[in-house]
Parts: structure tokens; C-alpha cells; sequence
């Protein structure tokens, strides 16, 4: 037969061959029919795409991760610091994601710039540093109000690193040392008037019975003498000696006052 003959059927079929297009699990296909949005996206799996009369635009639906750079920020105490973050979000609405904007990537890391240096200027410096949780709801909550309406989810956005200059970190470095001094120097002092109660009751203790200094004495000696010193002072209390030294009979006494000896 003449091949001429068959030519149109193998046109036709190399046109549906090419008209045969696969979407992975997470792609959607969004077509033009005639420039017209068709009211469903296409996929997953084998659709049919017939060009020219139709144009697909492939759709990830996947969670991006977005690396926002860093942002000269000015905090509501005039400290200048660079904030960077990341964002991450998804694509819920194919549809809305091709037609209602350009390109919904840019657009999504142009907004979130802007709207990380609006949210932290507007905060202390101590907030930033310490009320980070707060920040990223705050942020999230934000960005996702506004690209509601290009169909896609911001699921969270992080504050990854606060660049402060170096007279700030020093000066932080100074409040820390003096915030640590002065917590050393309160529990030195409780210590202290903990010590005074527990003296003054065992004064207190001691002053019952006068023997029980001595014993003390005694017993400080015998754990200086444990200690192998080659050289001790021990102070030797009055009362001590005295109990020492031998009682001499008290001699009779005269009329006038006087001692009289035998």
C-alpha cells in the first residue's frame, strides 16, 4: 500500500502521544483552555494536555522551605540589629496560586521580608531575644492572612539567627557579669545571717555551763594537732589555768580584818 496513506493516522497518533502527560503525587496541573481556567486542576497521574488549544502549568504541592535573608532592623529601643529567618508554606489552592499572582514564590519571600521588618521593629530588644516563640505565632498568623488569598498555607516561620553589634554584646556581657555578682553576693549574705542565727544559739548553749567552752578548746586543738602542723598557737583561756593551779586553804581571820597567821 502507499505509505502516503498512513500518514495521517501516524500524525494523529504521534499528536496523542504528545498529548500525554504524567503528574507525580504531589504535582497538580493547572490548564488554559483557550486562555479559559478550566474549574478543576488535573492530576495526579496520566491526563491529557491537547496543545495548542490547552496549556498546563505544573503545580508542586509539596512544603517549601523558603530562606528569608537578613533585614536591617531598627527595634523600638533604636538598636540596630540583622534578623534573618525561615518560612515554611504550601501551596492549598492550584488554582489561585497561578492565576491571582505572578509568581507566588517571589511574592511569598517579598512579603514575608516586609513583614518580618514591620513585626520586629515594633518590639524591644529584650522581647526579641527572649519572646521568640511569641514573634514566630505572631508572624505566621500575619503572613498567612495575606496570602490566603493566592491559596497558600504558611504552616510556620522561624527567627534563625539576631546579629547584634559588638558594643551591644559587650555591654550584655557587663549587665550578665553584674547579674551573676549580685546573686553571688545575696546568697553570700544569707549565708552569713544563717551562719549569725546558728552562733547565736550555740553561744546561747555554751553559756549554760562555763566547762563547755574549755571542752571546745580542747577539741579545736586536737583537730589542729591531726593536721601535722610543725608549729601551733592555741590561746589558753584564763579560766583554764585557774582551774589548774591548786586551791591554797583560806587563812582565819581576826577581828579587824586582818589575816592573822599561826
Amino acid at each position: 500500500m502507499n505509505p502516503i496513506f498512513f500518514a495521517p493516522f501516524l500524525l494523529v497518533a504521534l499528536y496523542l502521544a504528545n498529548s500525554i502527560k504524567i503528574l507525580n503525587e504531589y504535582e497538580r496541573g493547572v490548564v488554559f483552555r483557550l486562555g479559559k481556567l478550566l474549574p478543576t486542576p488535573k492530576g495526579p497521574g496520566v491526563i491529557l494536555v491537547f496543545a495548542p488549544i490547552d496549556r498546563m502549568v505544573r503545580v508542586g504541592l509539596r512544603t517549601i522551605v523558603m530562606d528569608v535573608p537578613p533585614q536591617d532592623i531598627i527595634t523600638r529601643d533604636n538598636v540596630s540589629v540583622k534578623v534573618n529567618a525561615v518560612i515554611y508554606f504550601r501551596v492549598m489552592q492550584p488554582q489561585k496560586a497561578i492565576v491571582e499572582v505572578e509568581s507566588f514564590n517571589y511574592a511569598t519571600s517579598q512579603l514575608a521580608q516586609t513583614t518580618l521588618r514591620s513585626v520586629l521593629g515594633q518590639v524591644d530588644l529584650d522581647d526579641l531575644l527572649s519572646g521568640r516563640d511569641r514573634l514566630n505565632q505572631e508572624l505566621q498568623r500575619l503572613l498567612d492572612e495575606q496570602t490566603d488569598p493566592w491559596g497558600i498555607k504558611v504552616s510556620a516561620v522561624e527567627v534563625k539567627h539576631v546579629d547584634l553589634p559588638e558594643n551591644m554584646q559587650r555591654a550584655m556581657a557587663r549587665q550578665a557579669e553584674a547579674e551573676r555578682e549580685k546573686r553571688a553576693k545575696i546568697i553570700h549574705a544569707e549565708g552569713e545571717f544563717g551562719a549569725s542565727e546558728r552562733l547565736s544559739e550555740a553561744a546561747e548553749v555554751i553559756g549554760r555551763e562555763p566547762l563547755a567552752v574549755t571542752l571546745r578548746y580542747l577539741q579545736t586543738l586536737t583537730e589542729i594537732a591531726g593536721e601535722k602542723n610543725s608549729t601551733i598557737l592555741f590561746p589558753i583561756p584564763i579560766d583554764l589555768l585557774n582551774m589548774l593551779q591548786p586551791k591554797q586553804p583560806k587563812q582565819p581571820v581576826d577581828g579587824d580584818g586582818e589575816q592573822r597567821s599561826d
